[in-house]
């Protein structure tokens, strides 16, 4: 063991008493060198010297190592240390999409080609059906991977209650600007959007997007936080509607809805409150958005004070409200007729 404050011992790294330093090399008196008590110093073999080795930092710091050139140096508080502020990071969620079940869904996914095809999962005890051709003939045009697996190993990989024998693994659903999708390109009708406020189950937005993209829907902005995004039960439920529908996700639905009015396009938002029915609504071709909120609360607040009018379903029977599904469905179509 080199005694304290000598040069680079000889072994290695050593490990000192608690209060030691840390890493430590030793240099001789006028060289590269540090006390004890600081950051790199003492000698080297696996010791016990109080100069030396490598030992538990001083009270409050980490590790205090000497600033590289041209950089800056380290506190106390050291990113190792338990006070540190670690660096913020995005809290872009994204659409998903990643595994998409169910036939009909895993039709579209390859017909649409919009994305990337990893590869499929078809079980191998299937009856025939044209829509398994359909699947096969695709995945062959495309040069997708298509994999005969055991029912049980299917079934374990799926996340829905009924993936029907098939199942698709590709890259997220990509996801377009919200800019995008108030200005579209000439010569297409005006915007049609579908917002959801808080949308909760996975097959209530399945249906609600299946409906959107038959009645001509050109948009989906669903929020980044407390909404259910496109998860396997989404695209099963939407039976490939996911495929063709360009979508986006936003930190705030009152805020989009201030840039969508500041862009002319007309905010409806669909509330059982409301004393004026959808079917008195004038829409003519102007670009619309629909507000739809969750079962239950419905739209919130500040969504609703932010809409440019608030529209109702007529009840006739005892029930006082339909599900966001079923009364999406038809508030999409009433639109489309009166545009």
């Amino acid at each position: 063991m080199s005694p304290a404050g000598g040069g680079r011992g000889g072994s290695g790294r050593g490990k000192g008493p608690a209060g030691g330093g840390g890493r430590g090399k030793g240099a001789p008196a006028g060289g590269r060198g540090k006390p004890a008590a600081g950051g790199r110093s003492g000698g080297a073999g696996r010791g016990g010297a109080s100069a030396g080795g490598r030992s538990a930092a001083p009270a409050g710091g980490g590790r205090n190592r000497p600033p590289r050139p041209g950089g800056k140096a380290r506190n106390a508080l050291s990113p190792m240390g338990p006070q540190a502020t670690k660096p913020r990071q995005s809290t872009k969620l994204g659409l998903g999409g990643e595994q998409v079940e169910g036939r009909q869904a895993v039709r579209e996914l390859l017909l649409a080609n919009r994305r990337e095809v990893r590869e499929i999962w078809m079980a191998s005890d299937l009856d025939p059906a044209p829509v398994l051709d359909d699947i096969r003939e695709l995945a062959a045009e495309a040069r997708v991977l298509l994999k005969l697996v055991g029912r049980g190993k299917l079934d374990a990989a799926a996340r829905t209650g009924a993936p029907q024998g098939v199942l698709g693994f590709a890259r997220p659903i990509p996801e377009v600007s919200l800019d995008e999708l108030i200005h579209t390109k000439p010569g297409l009708p005006a915007p049609f959007l579908i917002l959801s406020d808080g949308i909760t189950d996975p097959g209530n937005l399945g249906a609600l997007l299946r409906s959107a993209e038959c009645a001509g829907v050109t948009g989906i902005v669903l929020p980044q936080h407390r909404a259910v995004h496109i998860t396997p039960a989404v695209t099963k439920a939407a039976a490939g509607s996911v495929e063709h529908i360009p979508m986006t996700t936003v930190g705030g639905l009152p805020t989009a809805i201030r840039d969508l009015r500041a862009e002319g396009v007309w905010v409806i938002g669909l509330d059982e409150r409301a004393e004026k029915p959808i079917w008195d609504l004038d829409l003519g071709a102007r670009a619309v958005a629909l507000v739809l909120g969750a079962e239950g609360p419905g739209i919130s607040r500040l969504v609703r004070e932010r809409c440019d009018e608030l529209v109702s379903i007529p009840m006739r029977g005892r029930l006082s409200s339909l599900n966001v599904g079923t009364a999406g469905a038809l508030a999409c179509f009433e639109v489309a007729r009166g545009r």
